[in-house]
């Protein structure tokens, strides 16, 4: 134990002599309110000190000071409570399981302290970037990293501090120690329920370092289409086309392949097939896929492509291929000219549409 709280531990037990007369209790619980008291107003003049001496520095340093107050006037009337404790004239048995108890709920505050900083961090971080923005893969990539490192630092914390916290009590300690030591099978069983959980753990930090999906990237898994909404410290929520979610494992986009459509860029080929007639002019088709796409303000004037890429028994296939900013621009266009293609062709060039045709049996050998 400080020298100096021996020697007020001493000068207390004076002052009590002197006044005998009063209960043991009345005693204690002036020491605790007097020390709580000297807590609370140390308190609020050094956070008034550190207001003055933030309020010109960034927002990290003013949000982590306002964040901060309250836990930290918790922390410091755990601390004068246990000096209280210490200095008081209570039996040495009580003294010890309350002094455990505030030890106990000290470490879980410095714990949520801890956290509620890296919180900050993270919404400090996330200030620069605008997810709103039309090109937001920057954005997407740093959001991505910033908040699953901070779930994963969170759930890290909280398991240190409360593994630090219950080493402060004896009987779990040694409860602790005996079963790790004479029940092994009980600890293998435990290591494989927890294997789920960490391989999750791992493969959030392996999503947030290497990125194989970021928030609102544009995703095809399990045959359903969908944008990543949300990616916490154990799973991946897919917001599918209809408005379903979908959610996944962290290991499943580690260990299973998946189509990410926007992983360096959010712009798209989209697709349109038509089936046409032998006899359609592949020309005036193409030349009106160009003025589609040149009038439509999904195009980002880059790709017009129209081939020929199949030729069946009856009909010829034709493969419209134009670019877009993103897979739902993408998706509008491809709707857009097969639309105005079939228009096109039922308008002003009957002549592509299919025809049915029956085979001469006189000039087919096989007859």
């Amino acid at each position: 134990m400080p020298p100096f709280v021996d020697d007020l531990t001493r000068e207390i037990f004076r002052l009590w002599r002197e006044f005998y007369w009063l209960p043991e209790w009345v005693v204690i619980s002036v020491i605790v309110a007097v020390f709580v008291f000297v807590g609370w107003a140390a308190n609020q003049l050094v956070f008034s000190l550190l207001q003055l001496a933030v309020r010109k520095r960034d927002v990290f340093w003013r949000g982590t000071v306002g964040r901060a107050r309250l836990k930290v006037r918790i922390a410091v009337m755990i601390a004068a409570m246990a000096l209280a404790v210490t200095v008081s004239p209570l039996a040495p048995e009580p003294s010890l399981l309350i002094r455990q108890t505030l030890l106990f709920a000290f470490i879980l505050t410095v714990g949520w302290m801890l956290i509620g900083a890296s919180d900050m961090w993270a919404v400090v971080y996330l200030r620069r970037f605008n997810m709103a923005a039309e090109d937001n893969l920057v954005a997407r990539k740093h959001i991505t990293q910033a908040r699953i490192l901070q779930r994963v630092s969170a759930l890290l914390i909280g398991i240190i501090t409360l593994g630090l916290a219950l080493l402060t009590i004896s009987a779990v300690r040694q409860w602790g120690l005996s079963l790790l030591a004479s029940a092994g099978v009980v600890g293998i069983i435990a290591g494989l329920a927890l294997q789920p959980f960490l391989t999750n753990m791992i493969a959030g930090i392996q999503i947030a370092t290497a990125q194989p999906i970021r928030l609102d990237d544009a995703v095809m898994v399990e045959g359903e289409f969908g944008t990543i909404e949300e990616i916490t410290s154990t799973y991946v929520v897919v917001k599918l086309w209809d408005w379903r979610r979908l959610i996944l494992p962290l290991s499943y986009f580690i260990n299973t392949p998946f189509e990410n459509w926007t992983r360096d860029t959010a712009r798209l080929i989209g697709s349109a097939f038509l089936y046409v007639d032998y006899e359609a002019p592949v020309e005036r088709l193409r030349a009106e896929l160009e003025r589609i796409c040149r009038a439509s303000p999904f195009w980002d004037g880059d790709v017009i492509s129209l081939q020929v890429t199949e030729i069946t028994d009856r009909v010829a296939q034709v493969r419209c291929l134009a670019s877009a900013r993103s897979a739902p621009t993408a998706f509008d266009l491809r709707c857009e000219i097969r639309e105005k293609m079939l228009a096109f062709m039922r308008d002003e060039c009957p002549e592509a549409l299919p025809q049915q045709r029956q085979l001469n049996a006189a000039a087919n050998p096989l007859s």
